[in-house]
Parts: structure tokens; sequence; C-alpha cells
């Protein structure tokens, strides 16, 4: 690109610098880490929960129907690292005894418990039907999965239909809830054979970091085991998900993922500890009632590939140089677009102010891809890339020394800059509502909104006044209120309440530009 002689220096260093800072961003994110394994080819573990679900199959599809051949798959997958597995349901699963005598898998059978008394009904007659045709394979039923957090039946109904259960079979029968439900239900502990507790640190109400999970896990487990004894504890579910959003100190990656489900197999096996792990395949279709976080706690990703959570190394984004050539060759694009610097300054300028426009498009694209579930999102998410987009190029020619078509585009961009402000406002508006009112499944957008509040904040433009000055105090109203709810050890929230503070700034300059 045809740049100055006396930029060329400056010009040049700038440039590399920006993709050495590219690089190192994206090589951060997906570097490969190293944990001690806990599977090998002669060590299965216990059990896992499996839900026959495909990536573009839900349990609320009508009609309903499960892959018999799908199922044949997973099994064989599963039974390569576990000896059994857990289900939560009877409907569509009539196959699944013969299935795990096939590959040798015990089953934790369950029926789920709805506030449906004929569904119900039906789940329960299904489940005994099955643990009686299958003694061999069927080692426990568990009657009911969280229906008293989800308050679909009492305490007193719930132990009506393990009472019933227990006159039918022969297996131990058993109810699964999170941990604290025991407590305020104290008639079902009695009923139970066993205990089935849910111990889920990334969703408690004072939500562990990766760094306590274990502990607490541990001190609940060793708590139940005293309080209930001689009865026998079942951990039915721990995990960590590999996605989503951060709450609290709690971060979801494919790395925590694995040190957490690393380091409990071993805390397990040293206590002797009976386990559940969630679960086998990652769920796309939860992510309708539970954000992007609820769709991504599998062992295995939905197209049943390995996320390496229990062996070998582990990577955060292990494709991160498809993500770094993407966002390299927006940052090439964005410098062609701006050609000649227009000063010695705006050569040191230019180049990082495209990577960061460059890596923003980027991390924003690959959050999108995770956490997008249906047209709307999809919509929302690539609008805000084409406003990045537009506002990157205005960016990157307010710095060049414009001619012919560049100087023709700039003009376009320039006399419209007001309404990309607005629409940048907007959507941080938007998002600061949602996470102040609604936060538990959102998602911090931080990424799509940094470039143009850092832009506009430097070199502000006039906007529509009434417009900016009812999105200016709908952001500012939030960043307190937010950052309170989701506390200072949020790095996500806190990231968010920066990001939220420029546009801030951005969108008064513009008042006091209007204004003068």
């Amino acid at each position: 690109m045809p740049v100055n002689s006396r930029f060329t220096l400056p010009y040049l260093f700038s440039s590399l610098l920006a993709l050495f800072a590219l690089g190192g961003l994206w090589y951060a994110i997906g570097q490969p880490v190293i944990l001690a394994d806990a599977a090998s080819a002669t060590h299965k573990m216990q059990c896992v929960s499996y839900s026959p679900f495909g990536k573009d199959q839900s349990p609320f599809d009508q009609p309903f129907v499960l892959r018999a051949e799908q199922m044949d798959g997973d099994l064989a997958l599963l039974a390569t690292r576990f000896e059994c597995v857990r289900t939560y349901s009877m409907t569509g699963l009539e196959a699944i005894p013969e299935l795990a005598r096939k590959h040798g898998l015990q089953l934790m059978l369950g029926a789920w418990v709805s506030s449906n008394p004929v569904d119900t009904e039906i789940e329960v007659q299904a489940l005994i039907k099955a643990a009686k045709a299958n003694p061999d394979v069927v080692k426990a039923v568990i009657v009911g999965n969280e229906a008293l957090l989800r308050k679909e039946v009492t305490g007193d109904q719930l132990v009506k239909l393990i009472n019933q259960v227990q006159a039918e079979v022969t297996q131990p029968v058993t109810y699964a809830d999170v941990w604290e439900f025991w407590d305020q239900y104290p008639q079902v502990a009695p009923a139970v054979d066993f205990l089935t507790i849910h111990l889920l640190p990334y969703w408690e109400n004072d939500p562990a970091g990766i760094d306590k999970a274990l502990a607490h896990v541990a001190d609940i487990r060793q708590e139940f085991g005293q309080r209930f004894a001689p009865k026998d504890i079942l951990i039915g579910e721990t995990g960590w998900p590999s996605e989503g959003r951060q709450r609290e100190t709690a971060l979801p990656s494919r790395v925590n993922e694995a040190k957490f489900m690393r380091g409990f197999v071993q805390l397990a096996e040293q206590h002797g500890w009976h386990y559940n792990l969630i679960e086998a395949f990652d769920q796309p279709w939860k992510r309708s009632s539970e954000g992007a976080v609820g769709g991504y706690w599998g062992l295995f990703d939905a197209d049943r590939q390995e996320k390496n959570v229990l062996a070998g190394p582990v990577s955060n984004l292990p494709h991160w140089p498809l993500w770094l050539a993407f966002s390299g060759g927006l940052l090439a694009l964005s410098l062609l677009l701006a050609g000649r610097p227009a000063s010695t300054r705006a050569a040191l300028l230019l180049p990082p102010l495209a990577a960061v426009g460059a890596a923003g498009i980027g991390l924003w694209a690959e959050l999108a891809l995770v956490t997008s579930r249906y047209l709307a999102e999809w919509l929302w998410a690539a609008t805000l890339i084409a406003l990045n987009l537009l506002v990157l190029a205005h960016a990157v020619l307010s710095l060049s020394a414009r001619n012919g078509r560049r100087a023709v585009l700039y003009a376009w961009l320039e006399a419209r800059a007001g309404w990309w402000l607005a629409a940048t406002g907007f959507a941080g508006a938007v998002m600061m509502l949602a996470l102040v009112f609604d936060a538990r499944y959102r998602s911090f957008p931080s990424a799509a909104l940094l470039l143009p509040a850092l832009f506009y904040l430097c070199r502000p433009v006039a906007g529509p006044r009434r417009e900016i000055i009812l999105l200016a105090v709908l952001i500012g109203a939030g960043i307190v209120p937010q950052l309170y709810e989701e506390t200072l050890g949020n790095l996500q929230a806190i990231g968010w309440a920066i990001t939220s503070t420029l546009l801030l700034g951005a969108l008064l300059r513009s008042l006091r530009l209007a204004r003068d």
C-alpha cells in the first residue's frame, strides 16, 4: 500500500506490534493446558448423565422421535470411559436397557416426575417395567429429578411415588435434587434407599469459583455423609460448564471444566464416593431455558467430539489459529482501506485502532456462535458486526490521507456517524437493562461495543440529542447496579462496566459537541 517514506518505519513498527498483539490475544485464549488425566484406556469412571438428543433435537420437539442408531453410537462411546449412565426420563428410551447390555454398561434409570399426574404415572409405570425386565442392567432407579426445586410436586406426593416404586422393584430407589432441597423437605430422606444430591458450584446462590469449587463439594458431601448415615450418598450431578457467562467468580471455560472434572474424580476416588458426572454430551437445546451456559456441560461436544475434559491437553479455544487468521485478515483489509496515513501520529495510531476493531469483531463473532439460538439472536449478532464494520471503516479513514473514493466513502460515513453512535448506545442500553433486571442467563457484549465506544469517545460526533440523552441515562444508571449484582470478582462484569463507561463518555461528549 502506498505510504509516505517518512511514515514508513513508524507505520511498519505499529503494524507489526498490532499483529503481534492480535496473535498474543488469541494464543492467550487458546493455548493448551496440561493437567493430570482422569481417564485412560484401563481406567473407567463411575457414571455419567445421558440425554439422547442430537444437536438439532430437543425434548420439546413435536413429534418426539429419538434416533436408535444415535443412542447406540453414544453408548458405545461412553462405554470406553464409564461403567454406567444415568437417564432422566423413560419417554423414547425403551431401548436403553438392551443397548446398555450390548455395550457392557449399567444403568441408573430415571422417571420424569412433573405436575401432570397422568404423565408422571406413565413415566413411573415405564420405569417399573424396565427395572423388572432388566435386573442385570438396571442397578438403581431414580423417581424424579429436581421436581421439588421446580415446585411441581409436594414432598408428600413425592414420598408416595417413591413408595409405589419400592413396592414393585428390587433395585434401590432414590430421588435426585439440589442438596439444599433435602433439608427443605425432610420427609423425603427416610423414604429413599440412598440420597442423590446435586452439587453444582457454578449454579449455587453464592457461586464458587474454580479455586474453591472442589472444597465446597467436599464439605457438602462430608456433611451429608455424617448426617444421613448409614444411608449412602450419591453425588448425582456435579460438573462445570465450558462456555457461557461468568457468575461472580465462577467462570465457564474448557480449562476450568477440565480442572473441576479431573480434580473431582481424583477426590471422589480417594474418598470412595459414589458419583455421576453431568453430562455426557453438550445439549444445545438447553440454551433456551438456561442461556448459553446451559448447552455446554458436556464431556463431549454436541457432535460427539472430544473436548479433552477428562484426558490430554485442553484448550479454551482449540481453533484459535483460525480466529487469529480471521482477525488478522480484518486488520489487513482495514489498513488496505485506509491507505496512506495522514501523519506520523496517524501512522502510529492507525494499526492499533484497526487491531482493536478486528479483535472486537472476532471476539463477538466467536461469542455469537456460542450464544445465538434462534433467528432474532443471529440477526442481533449480525447487526452488531455490521455496525462494527462501519465504525471500523470510519475510524481508519479518519486517520488516512483521503482522496478519490476514500474521500467519498469517508464523507458518507462521517455524515451518518451520529447514527452509528446512537445505534451503539441503543445496543448498550438494551443490554444494560437486561443485565440489571434479568442477568442470570445473559452474556456480556463488551467486545461488540468496545470499538464504537472508544472511537467516539476520542473523536466525538453529534448525534440525535433527545435519543442520546435517554440512552446515556439508561447506560449510566445501570453501571453501578449491574456491577454490584455481579460483584467485583466477576472480570466479565468489570469489562462490561468499563465498556459502558467509555460508551457513556462518548454519548456525553456527543451532547457537548451538539450544544457547542
